[in-house]
């Protein structure tokens, strides 16, 4: 048996989830066509009605995906399923993704409303959706912990009202592989038109197994799309890893005798793209996508992949997009050169100012580092990605003196807004004298959940070091990232970035798991 299994990415909806992975819309759209390039069959671009910047992200998604089907999030109601349709309205191809929660217990503690109530309205808004768009997916929140017999008769109802795709979601990580499948598989036996819709499996990584219960939904359950985002990103413990699905029915195709539509090499730069977008690092033995991941450091196996590489690698490191292909850009590199590459990496400038801007950064980068990497590049341009007047906090000047045996002391110079402030502080350490200058003026009141240095390339004390902070403030969880040779220069870039996505603050509404 070969068949079709349809790679469903939520990395802009439910990855963004994360407290502090918020995007804008411009990082977004850069991501969107990233996916694209990695020929994902769905990109859920965002919940449209959840702020008048999410629904912006879609619209702009939509306007420029044309290989991917582009979806919207919606509750079960009107005013949401509307909001959807509206900013899918460019899309070459849409869906729109309604839901509902299902469980007993998200029933009664959180919608407040009897089974009946909520069978009526999946009905209701079912239908609707299917008026205003020809693909309509539907998911039952909290599925795996809803009583079979009431799920049946939802999912036939809105099967019957035009849904194409049905979703059961293990939204809290609470199911097991071997039983999981089977809920899907006996949910599928007893619903007479289950074969009128694709069934789909999306799963929390809870308990560590979200992609084993996923392919378990797909072997057992007979499911034909899978909801997964690139590096597992999620709010809690993260998602289903697109990565690791993918690359799993790909390697044991003896097994699953499924097709996959994914241009796998383009996983390792989706995955630093995300990864440097929004701050979370990727754990170096991470599979397929960690630096470790094809790493070998027992004489036993460097031995073994000197002879045959495939006494230890399953898989190609090229296949999925390693590569040791460094860019050959320096100081004296024109402006045509880097344009090319940037083109080659998939980064689209929106204009040629913004190229310009990019490449005076990248001139100064090139006289403080002899070696450019595409990493470098990445960097370079994601610290870009806030335009002067989204950049509420900007840094423009900083100096620090550490000696040992004396405290370290730091003098600082940014603006917020249009009006510039110095600043001076001692410090335990010189990151900590520039924050503690900065917090003088700013006093934010936020507290500080991470501070997280990481070499954007390896091998070099030359490398730039990526910076990302972590803020708290009101409830509101925001990531700040910033790059620079220099870390002490690159944590007070973080720390004005994370101020400044604390400025911005737009309430949200909360979606589905």
């Amino acid at each position: 048996m070969t068949d079709k299994l349809i790679i469903f990415d939520t990395t802009l909806r439910d990855g963004e989830q994360s407290p502090g992975a918020s995007m804008t819309r411009d990082e977004k759209l850069r991501i969107a066509r990233q996916l694209e390039r990695l020929r994902v069959d769905v990109i859920e671009a965002g919940f449209a009605a959840s702020s008048n910047g999410d629904f912006e992200c879609i619209k702009a998604i939509a306007s420029h995906i044309k290989d991917s089907v582009v979806c919207s999030l919606a509750r079960a109601n009107d005013r949401d399923i509307s909001r959807a349709a509206e900013a899918l309205a460019p899309a070459a191809r849409a869906r729109i993704h309604i839901f509902i929660a299902t469980s007993p217990l998200h029933m009664e503690k959180k919608l407040r409303m009897t089974p009946e109530q909520v069978f009526e309205q999946a009905r209701v808004a079912a239908r609707f959706a299917r008026n205003l768009c020809a693909d309509v997916e539907f998911s039952a929140e909290d599925g795996y912990r809803s009583d079979p017999d009431f799920l049946c008769r939802v999912v036939e109802a809105v099967i019957a009202e035009g849904a194409t795709t049905i979703n059961i979601p293990d939204t809290v990580g609470y199911a097991i592989p071997d039983l999981y499948g089977s809920f899907i598989r006996q949910l599928r036996e007893r619903v007479p038109t289950s074969d009128k819709a694709i069934w789909s499996v999306h799963c929390h990584n809870d308990l560590g197994m979200a992609v084993a219960n996923s392919l378990a939904g797909v072997m057992q359950g007979g499911a034909r799309q899978v909801e997964c985002t690139i590096n597992g990103l999620g709010e809690r413990a993260g998602n289903c890893s697109l990565e690791e699905v993918v690359m799993a029915v790909r390697t044991r195709r003896d097994y699953f005798g499924l097709e996959v539509g994914i241009d796998t090499t383009q996983i390792v730069p989706a995955s630093r793209m995300v990864s440097q977008t929004t701050g979370f690092v990727v754990q170096p033995n991470k599979a397929v996508v960690g630096a470790n991941a094809f790493a070998h450091a027992s004489g036993i196996h460097q031995d073994g992949v000197l002879k045959a590489r495939d006494t230890y690698e399953i898989m190609r490191a090229e296949d999925v997009g390693w590569s040791a292909n460094r860019i050959v850009l320096g100081k004296l590199s024109g402006r045509n050169a880097f344009k090319q590459r940037l083109q080659e990496l998939g980064i689209e400038m929106q204009s040629e100012a913004d190229v310009n801007a990019a490449f005076t950064r990248f001139k100064d980068l090139a006289d403080r580092k002899s070696e450019i990497f595409d990493e470098d590049i990445l960097a370079l341009v994601n610290d870009e990605s806030v335009t002067p007047d989204q950049e509420h906090y900007r840094l423009l000047a900083m100096a620090q003196a550490s000696e040992m045996g004396e405290r370290p002391h730091a003098r600082v110079t940014f603006a917020i807004g249009e009006r510039e402030f110095h600043a001076q502080s001692e410090g335990n350490g010189p990151v900590d004298a520039v924050l503690q200058a900065i917090e003088s003026q700013v006093r934010s009141g936020a507290e500080m959940l991470l501070y997280s240095v990481n070499a954007i390339t390896s091998g070099s004390t030359e490398s730039q070091g990526e910076v990302t902070v972590r803020l708290q403030r009101g409830g509101r969880v925001v990531n700040g990232v910033g790059a620079d040779p220099d870390i002490v220069v690159a944590s007070a870039k973080a720390y004005l970035s994370a101020l400044t996505k604390l400025h911005a603050h737009s309430d949200r509404v909360a979606a589905q798991g």
